[in-house]
């Protein structure tokens, strides 16, 4: 079986398989028929177990859980686990097509090749508007924390000092990027243990500087464990699946991972013990800590709930954290976006000018388009502070769900084309086939229909249809006529190596 993203090129109407003898092997670092850098692979598997371990702890869980758990109350630690278990299915999907063939562009490649052309390009551009728009949330969440300590300070400058210094940090190396978001991830994972660690002293000790009673029974005390009753537990399903919007990113490292086929693994299958204990353990924590009701919209519940009970040392210590958790969600989200525009680019679904790299491997221009289009939320800060988040997240709810479902899609298409000697072939095939992929698929649809019925989500439909409709009548005046072919041909790719081919940095 030769691989698909190696020698045998996508049936794009704007390319064609080279003719003649495979060409010679790139040097190293440099692009196969050009004397210009290419994407590095710099990441190890310590990079990429820590990004898939930090990806999704970011805003959805530090800031947005608040929202989640208004909605359903305790029950809300069920639709984490259910919610999870549907996420680590589209993963398990995922990491069967990158480590049977890494590419750098990812699924919007893989919708390419098995949905057609305009798939992969509303994926791709899906994904990329993603990054966006949660990238957006995360400096909001930001701006929102910084405000713990600096209540008078205007919560847009901030919002502009982050994008500028994550955005300036992502223009150097991959390895560089690497290693930030190693350290990032750490401290947030050691946080969220020390934090659940002293919940659970506080739970069984009692020790507080307030008389606020700590006790596991506040998660069925008030009004029972699903005291929404069965609409706020399913309402709170399109809060929670933003939570675990950037998983995703585990695919998009596999075009710069040095050895795909053990660090995609190992990092999808550290998923289930992740969201039992980052975000069931830590919630059931924080609600035993405090009654539901008392789980603020201002702020990190994390820290006001600490706060609330009158530890104000591990709420200061916290409100660290969490800033942290937010430089490290920005961190990976221009990555993600800029390499799969970087990849977009190099078939010819995005502007050609989207595949100039520095010298370091990184596709910089990707990044500071990145970096403009984070400017719009300075000035969403600035307008509307108050609403801004709500009305973002619920968004890249729409655009997250999407891009999930269209891997499942891609990976049902990929499977049913194999024959039965590919299929034992694979390396790290997708669990409960196809059932586990069809009822899945049946979740996320449900998940995008449930946007609909609280008033302050229904904007992602309003604005999720105008943009698939864009990018509709994009393809179709644009991409159908054939842009220019990509300057990289396919041939002399050896098997096992991404478009861009380069060996390992050592």
């Amino acid at each position: 079986m030769t691989p698909f993203c190696s020698t045998h090129p996508f049936n794009y109407p704007w390319r064609r398989p080279a003719r003649g003898r495979p060409g010679p092997r790139p040097k190293e670092g440099l692009s196969l028929s050009t004397n210009k850098p290419a994407l590095s692979r710099g990441l190890t598997s310590r990079h990429i177990r820590f990004i898939a371990l930090g990806s999704a702890i970011g805003t959805g869980l530090f800031y947005g859980s608040s929202a989640s758990i208004q909605a359903g109350g305790p029950a809300v630690l069920l639709a984490y686990l259910i919610g999870g278990a549907a996420v680590f299915l589209v993963l398990r999907s995922l990491g069967e097509m990158a480590v049977r063939q890494p590419c750098p562009g990812s699924f919007g490649e893989y919708a390419t090749r098995f949905l057609g052309p305009f798939a992969g390009f509303a994926t791709g551009w899906t994904y990329a508007f993603e990054m966006v728009i949660v990238c957006l949330a995360d400096v909001t969440a930001l701006g929102v924390y910084m405000g713990f300590w600096f209540p008078d300070v205007p919560r847009w400058i901030w919002v502009l000092a982050a994008v500028l210094v994550v955005g300036v940090m992502n223009l150097f190396s991959v390895k560089v990027f690497g290693e930030l978001e190693f350290w990032l991830s750490l401290a947030k994972i050691v946080a969220i243990i020390a934090m659940i660690i002293a919940g659970i002293a506080i739970i069984v000790f009692g020790i507080t500087d307030s008389g606020a009673q700590a006790s596991v029974s506040n998660l069925w005390s008030h009004g029972g464990f699903f005291p929404n009753g069965a609409e706020g537990f399913v309402l709170s399903f399109a809060i929670v699946m933003f939570a675990f919007g950037g998983t995703e990113i585990i695919g998009v490292t596999a075009g710069e991972a040095q050895n795909p086929e053990k660090t995609i693994p190992s990092a999808v299958n550290s998923i289930p013990l992740r969201i039992v204990l980052f975000y069931v353990l830590t919630l059931a924590v924080i609600m035993s800590l405090s009654p539901w009701q008392h789980v603020g919209a201002e702020g990190s519940p994390f820290v006001a709930i600490f706060a609330s009970v009158g530890v104000k040392s591990a709420a200061a210590v916290l409100n660290v954290v969490v800033i942290v958790a937010a430089l490290s969600a920005i961190n990976s989200d221009i990555f993600a976006a800029g390499r799969v525009m970087y990849g977009m680019a190099e078939r010819g679904q995005a502007p050609a000018m989207m595949r100039k790299l520095s010298k370091n491997g990184v596709p910089w221009t990707t990044v500071v388009i990145m970096m403009g289009a984070l400017l719009l939320g300075v000035v969403l800060n600035a307008l509307m502070p108050e609403k801004v988040f709500v009305i973002i997240s619920s968004i890249a709810t729409f655009a997250t769900v999407w891009v999930w479902l269209m891997i499942l899609l891609s990976q049902v298409r990929a499977r049913r084309a194999m024959t039965p000697e590919e299929v034992a072939e694979l390396k790290y095939p997708a669990p409960f086939w196809p059932y586990g992929q069809y009822i899945t698929i049946a979740f996320m649809a449900a998940v995008l229909v449930l946007l609909a019925f609280a008033e302050s989500t229904r904007i992602a439909l309003v604005v999720g249809a105008v943009w698939l409709a864009l990018l509709g009548a994009v393809y179709a005046l644009w991409l159908r006529k054939g842009p220019k072919a990509p300057h990289e041909q396919m041939s002399g790719i050896p098997d096992g190596e991404s478009l861009e081919t380069v060996a390992p940095t050592r």
